[in-house]
């Protein structure tokens, strides 16, 4: 468990933009008292959720898949971050889920950790992820030193470039997507 003395958070996976620090400190204004490389095996990572802000962009969701296996971050947050986390991805209107998942960790004792993360069931097959989006999921991996296999699993993803209308709405999302204070 990964757990010391500090009152404990709660566990949260992320997999997609929220791996990068820009985007979950930064973007989001939340802090994490510690983040990790954890695997998620018996999921598959899609890149085909339709985004609610930006037609025709895809973003990151998890489908179960018993073969696959998905990498990304586990960080402890506290509640009330993991609740303007769920309210700036959706979770109200269903955009996400919260679902409970058993990782492993790749530091600590290696026992499986039990966490929140965010799964969709709406698909888009002709949406694409942005080049900026998928940027985002590889400073991430990069910055939590995620194995290099999957860094080159994110790198082969088509993506497309953001369109001037999508880039513009991104000052205002990222002060709506702020924690307040």
């Amino acid at each position: 468990m990964l757990s010391s003395g500090a009152v404990p958070g709660v566990f949260y996976f992320a997999y997609g933009s929220n791996m990068d620090s820009a985007t979950l400190r930064g973007r989001r204004g939340i802090e994490w008292s510690r983040a990790v490389p954890a695997l998620l095996r018996g999921w598959r990572l899609v890149l085909d959720k339709p985004s609610l802000f930006r037609a025709g962009s895809a973003m990151a969701s998890i489908v179960a898949d018993a073969g696959a296996e998905v990498w990304g971050v586990l960080y402890e947050i506290s509640g009330s971050d993991l609740e303007h986390l769920e309210l700036t991805e959706g979770v109200r209107i269903r955009h996400y889920q919260r679902i409970v998942v058993e990782l492993q960790p790749s530091s600590g004792d290696g026992s499986p950790t039990t966490a929140v993360t965010l799964a969709s069931g709406h698909r888009d097959p002709e949406a694409r992820p942005t080049t900026r989006y998928m940027s985002l999921l590889l400073a991430g991996a990069a910055e939590h030193g995620l194995p290099q296999t999957w860094i080159e699993t994110l790198r082969a993803i088509e993506a497309v470039e953001e369109s001037d209308e999508s880039a513009a709405i991104l000052p205002f999302l990222d002060q709506a997507l702020r924690k307040p204070s």
